[in-house]
């Protein structure tokens, strides 16, 4: 980018990573517009946001540059009328990265994990008075945004490894929660996983820090690999013999956990979070991992994410029924995230009957993990298994929902959209908790069910 472009239009801008990047874009200054095929579930600050996609966005718009959404594929007209006019097709990762690289980067990467890490740590530079710009896959409440244009001199990002162009950055700060196996479109064995993963942390700025995840294999591999002469390198886990460290775990009921935080071995003092999950405790650490490093001391850290209440849906409480039903969604949607995500349903309301509806996302993804898939899901009292949400793939065997249910072992079965609503009708029972998730619109059938059951 470098500024050449003063008139530039994205298409998908509806979304999550398209709409923060339009901001940050607009905030410097460029003429920014979109189109998206669906209502913009983000806030865009007034930039004008046209429906559906179209050569006549290009021909009236004469943008300097067209940026697309990794969900837009080059046969779209609207993108082949770009190019008959030479205007110049950049990817979102190209642009993003662009502004990030000219800053001092913080990048956080890993397949798991990385909007939580990225909202604490762009929380934590904000309320420390660092006036960061800051990108993040979600809207952040504590925040106010999904992104933040900032006049100091970090800028950090939330990084997508789902097709590899998370290698075009070059931070001075590059985090990995982890380097597990996912996206398997793109990544055809584990071991190419941990190939993009350590090129991104040799890809850091000369002399930059590079900050991983002890706990996690794929990440330890990673840190096995990597050049050990390209900067400093910290990792993170349970107990102290890390560079930081967390043991003494404690979950609160109703939500939280606190932990004892250590630094090279020395006790710093007790992390009390009000979002819960054990995986939540090695998100902080991360964030404040990458705090030290830039000045800000455990102290002002762990105050600040004291009250940092979440990312939108990660664990998000979307209402309480008249009958106490307790309604929550999660973008969970990787065999470890449920997992993980279940878990820490349980250790808060270990007392309460956990009934979920899990949306897979894409066919490839299903294929691969079906029977992980089940075993996760195998956490709650009763699940239902939606249709795959495609994300644009084509159906492949052994990708269906079905496939999951088979391994479910009687506590999992299929349902439509249709269907659903009245299967929970008869299941969900006063008091129980009623989770969705998943990475497609699931989340909308928990919204329905609490308009649908008066709320508290």
């Amino acid at each position: 980018m470098n500024y050449k472009y003063q008139r530039v239009h994205l298409m998908g801008i509806g979304g999550a990573g398209m709409s923060a990047l339009a901001k940050l874009l607009h905030a410097r200054g460029l003429e920014v517009t979109g189109c998206d095929l669906q209502e913009p579930h983000y806030d865009l600050s007034g930039i004008p946001c046209l429906p559906g996609h179209s050569e006549q966005h290009i021909t009236d718009i004469k943008p300097d540059a067209l940026i697309l959404s990794s969900a837009v594929h080059h046969d779209n007209q609207e993108v082949i009328c770009a190019q008959s006019l030479s205007i110049p097709i950049i990817s979102r990762a190209q642009a993003l990265s662009s502004l990030f690289n000219e800053s001092s980067g913080i990048g956080i990467a890993g397949a798991h994990g990385k909007t939580t890490t990225s909202s604490m740590t762009g929380l934590i530079f904000l309320r420390a008075g660092m006036n960061p710009t800051i990108y993040v896959g979600a809207n952040v409440p504590d925040i106010g945004s999904n992104a933040v244009s900032g006049t100091g001199e970090h800028f950090i990002a939330e990084l997508d490894e789902s097709d590899g162009t998370f290698e075009l950055f070059h931070p001075e700060i590059a985090i990995i929660t982890n380097a597990d196996w996912d996206h398997v479109d793109h990544y055809p064995t584990r071991a190419s996983v941990i190939e993009a993963f350590t090129r991104y942390a040799d890809g850091r700025k000369q002399g930059g820090t590079l900050i991983l995840c002890a706990e996690d294999e794929g990440a330890s591999q990673v840190y096995e690999r990597c050049s050990k002469s390209r900067g400093k390198i910290l990792r993170y886990g349970w107990g102290k013999s890390h560079d930081w460290g967390a043991y003494d775990v404690e979950s609160t009921h109703g939500g939280g956990i606190s932990c004892t935080v250590s630094h090279n071995g020395q006790e710093l003092g007790r992390l009390s979070l009000s979002v819960s999950g054990e995986h939540n405790i090695m998100n902080a650490l991360a964030a404040i991992a990458s705090a030290d490093v830039c000045g800000i001391d455990f102290t002002t850290s762990s105050s600040i994410l004291k009250d940092f209440h979440g990312s939108e849906r990660r664990m998000q409480i979307k209402g309480i029924t008249h009958s106490n039903i307790l309604v929550m969604d999660d973008y969970a949607h990787h065999p470890s995230e449920i997992a993980a995500t279940l878990k820490a349903v349980r250790s808060i309301y270990p007392e309460r009957r956990l009934v979920v509806v899990y949306q897979p996302h894409r066919f490839s993804r299903t294929a691969k993990f079906a029977p992980d898939i089940a075993g996760a899901l195998g956490r709650a009292d009763k699940s239902f298994v939606l249709p795959v949400y495609s994300a644009g793939e084509s159906a492949l065997p052994h990708s269906s929902s079905e496939e999951v249910v088979k391994f479910g072992e009687g506590k999992i079965e299929s349902a439509s959209f249709d269907e659903v609503g009245e299967l929970l009708k008869e299941c969900v029972k006063p008091g129980d908790i009623l989770l969705t998730m998943g990475a497609g619109d699931v989340y909308k059938l928990g919204e329905n069910f609490v308009n649908e059951n008066q709320t508290l």
